[in-house]
């Protein structure tokens, strides 16, 4: 986690976490920790929850009669747990997301598995509209603890300079 520890006043400090655009540097690749196990209740619940009804996700028989004899961690999920893990490498100061693509689904996964991501750099720039702002653009790969690739996407954030981030401000 970048973290940072700012001063605000006298004997008083805040913490600050994330990146600012200048702290991003094409080629650089950021593990993010901790790993998440994945348990039976997390699908089951991020399945239901988003209204998904197909039953490879929580019906144990029903997925005993397909191609992987058990039921599949829902990939949503799992995308959701590999954005949350960059978050404070990628876009914890960041101003929006710009936009996901190129996400891929390369393996299952089931419950039980462990899964860590990793971010790299693929662009940097300034904002040629907004001054204080530019846009950073990784590419964030999902594995598995045995090391088994399952997921990739690249995502594309609004990130402030220095100095401009929401953070900055002492007075929140």
């Amino acid at each position: 986690m970048v973290a940072e520890a700012k001063k605000i006043g006298k004997n008083r400090y805040r913490e600050s976490h994330g990146r600012y655009l200048e702290d991003f540097k094409v080629g650089d690749v950021y593990e993010h920790r901790p790993g998440r196990t994945i348990t039976e209740s997390d699908n089951t619940w991020f399945t239901l929850l988003t209204m998904n009804q197909h039953p490879v996700h929580f019906d144990k028989a029903y997925a005993a009669k397909g191609e992987f004899k058990k039921p599949l961690v829902n990939s949503a999920l799992t995308l959701s747990i590999v954005a949350g893990m960059s978050v404070s490498d990628v876009s914890q100061k960041a101003i929006a997301n710009l936009g996901w693509d190129k996400i891929r689904l390369t393996a299952p996964a089931f419950v039980g598995d462990t899964i860590y991501a990793e971010s790299e750099v693929l662009e940097v720039r300034e904002s040629k509209s907004r001054p204080t702002q530019g846009i950073v653009t990784v590419k964030t790969t999902g594995k598995k603890d045995d090391g088994t690739q399952f997921m990739t996407y690249e995502r594309t954030v609004l990130i402030p300079k220095r100095g401009h981030a929401v953070d900055d401000e002492a007075d929140y």
